[in-house]
């Protein structure tokens, strides 16, 4: 669902957002990110991909976890996380034209 959620909202067709990301420190800065709990990996995809970077999925081996997790793991968790990462899909698109940085005003997708 989450997936589906993003390609809507960006147009990746992502699978994942995988525990590895890697970017050049002044574009990351750029993106200005501001979620510091669960919505922090979809605000980077969000804001990078409106930013005009380029976002790649590759696949990386994934072994049992070997505790319990501390977003899923529980009710307050799960519904934090379902909060955390709406807002950031109902974070308008960085309109490009208007200057680096700038959100635009409606929330009409690109």
């Amino acid at each position: 669902a989450l997936a589906r959620m993003l390609r809507r909202r960006t147009g990746l067709r992502l699978h994942d957002l995988g525990p590895l990301r890697a970017a050049r420190r002044t574009d990351l800065l750029a993106l200005d990110l501001t979620d510091r709990r669960s919505g922090y990996p979809l605000q980077m995809v969000v804001r990078a991909s409106d930013a005009g970077l380029r976002v790649a999925e590759s696949d990386v081996p994934y072994r049992p976890r070997t505790g319990k997790s501390k977003v899923t793991g529980t009710w307050r968790g799960t519904w934090q996380a379902v909060r955390d990462m709406r807002e950031v899909l109902r974070e308008p698109p960085v309109d490009r034209t208007a200057g680096r940085g700038t959100r635009a005003r409606s929330g009409a997708l690109r």
